[in-house]
């Protein structure tokens, strides 16, 4: 990948900037729970009262249906701002943990810190609730930052910035629009945090950056997230999930099935399931789905011939397109794909797919599908279409994954209850609720002496206090 080289005014202005937020940080570490939910509420009526603009923007940007904007971005940005509002105050209070009997006479105390300096760099695909949720649990924690939203969706990125812009002093919340020269640009300033959400190849890039000031990182990355569909399943029900788990967004999700493990014996009435489910959710009217209201665009040109070139090689290496398989180029435009007699060899089983092509494999035994997913890279989702609870357990018990959903898709992104994010290379740290504010926050350890002493134990080191070092390691 090449590394861009910044020019030098938009590093002095960066620099200006981060120097602002830095002196400001100690001030903004200092304000009460009241004072950031304050903040935070700023976003929340901005949003609400923005609602037709924020969907006309990712309208504009690549044809996403205004119930997609509301049920992918907005309602988890406000589940998220309603959870750390409701929460934020116990979450701020010094935690009290046990203290073991060799320190009788001590309290100890969990403390969260605010980092300091953050840096959000956020990607297109959900262009609202990958930048300003991080940023509401960034403000929660009491850190400054500075935001990068993706230059690929221009419409909604503008929108990010003025919002921003009108709710907060640039020592306080600052977005930088622009390419990748700004992001390089962004990397080389000494962040204490950064939290990334994109690939795991420019992930690599963050982490080698982040490495340079030792800056703490969360990587919200991605993967090859596979569903197993197993003898025991609703067809119908499986079949309606994944559809929608696979296809919202048009299939550019971080956390969508990427593949599916059918077995064997279901598969032809799960196939004629999904292709009816299909049917009704983008073909109602029976006209063909690139007509459809409810069905989103590829981001742009350049994501439309990488996915292309990966249907184009899986078909020339053998696989079949059992139905979809339909493009129109101008308008950035992929039918819901799905694909059998799909082999190793062929590159959409090798990389991330991220848009509407559905690889279809089928097992005999669970081992056999486990083993598949096991020789990848550890996924960020995981799901599980059973009603046979040993084999959903024994899939838990033989895999690793980020999250796991079983009966159905995508919802782990909404529970402010649950850690959401991967596991190595789908990503690095978690986040949703009290989470992702242990994210942006330092866990300062605090002990205070009340009664007594441990003065026995220090020098000389005679007989006696040998003896009572001994007594304290065998039994306390």
């Amino acid at each position: 990948m090449t590394i861009l080289q910044p020019p030098a005014n938009l590093r002095s202005e960066l620099q200006a900037v981060f120097d602002a937020q830095h002196q400001n940080a100690p001030l903004m570490a200092l304000t009460t729970a009241p004072e950031r939910i304050e903040r935070i509420r700023r976003i929340q009526q901005w949003l609400t009262s923005n609602e037709t603009a924020i969907q006309q923007a990712m309208y504009d940007d690549f044809r996403r249906p205004p119930v997609e904007v509301l049920v992918g971005d907005l309602i988890p940005i406000y589940s998220e701002i309603r959870h750390t509002i409701r929460h934020l105050k116990s979450w701020m209070k010094p935690q009290r943990v046990p203290t073991s009997l060799a320190l009788a006479g001590t309290r100890s105390y969990i403390h969260h810190e605010p980092k300091g300096n953050v840096l959000i760099i956020s990607p297109w695909n959900y262009p609202l609730a990958l930048a300003i949720r991080p940023l509401v649990l960034a403000i929660a924690a009491g850190n400054v930052a500075m935001l990068k939203p993706s230059e690929l969706t221009p419409h909604t990125s503008g929108l990010l910035k003025r919002m921003l812009t009108e709710l907060f002093p640039t020592n306080e919340v600052t977005v930088f629009e622009g390419d990748a020269t700004v992001s390089e640009a962004l990397l080389e300033l000494p962040f204490n945090h950064i939290y990334f959400t994109g690939s795991p190849a420019v992930g690599r890039l963050v982490m080698t950056a982040a490495a340079k000031h030792l800056a703490s990182v969360t990587l919200e990355l991605g993967g090859k997230s596979p569903a197993f569909v197993d003898e025991s399943a609703n067809l119908k029900q499986a079949a309606e999930q994944i559809a929608w788990g696979k296809y919202f967004n048009n299939g550019q999700t971080c956390i969508a099935p990427d593949y599916l493990l059918v077995h064997e014996a279901v598969r032809k009435p799960f196939l004629e399931s999904l292709q009816e489910r299909l049917q009704k959710m983008y073909q109602p009217d029976n006209k063909p789905v690139e007509f459809s209201d409810s069905y989103a665009r590829i981001v742009n040109r350049r994501h439309f011939e990488r996915l292309k070139m990966l249907l184009d090689d899986a078909t020339s290496k053998g696989a079949v397109v059992t139905f979809g398989g339909q493009l129109n180029p101008d308008q950035n435009f992929i039918e819901p794909t799905v694909l059998e007699n799909v082999t190793p060899n062929m590159r959409v089983m090798q990389e991330e797919i991220f848009g509407p092509l559905l690889p279809i494999l089928t097992y005999q035994t669970l081992d056999e599908a486990i083993r598949i997913v096991n020789q990848g890279e550890k996924p960020l989702a995981l799901y599980i279409h059973s009603r046979n609870q040993k084999h959903t357990q024994y899939i838990l018990d033989h895999t690793s994954a980020g999250d796991t959903v079983v009966n159905d898709t995508l919802l782990q992104f909404g529970n402010m209850e649950i850690p959401f994010g991967g596991v190595n290379n789908s990503g690095i740290g978690k986040s949703n609720g009290f989470f992702g504010f242990q994210e942006f926050s330092n866990q300062r350890g605090v002990m205070h002496r009340d009664l007594g002493t441990i003065k026995f134990l220090y020098p000389p080191y005679t007989d006696t206090v040998k003896k009572i070092a001994q007594f304290i390691a065998k039994y306390l």
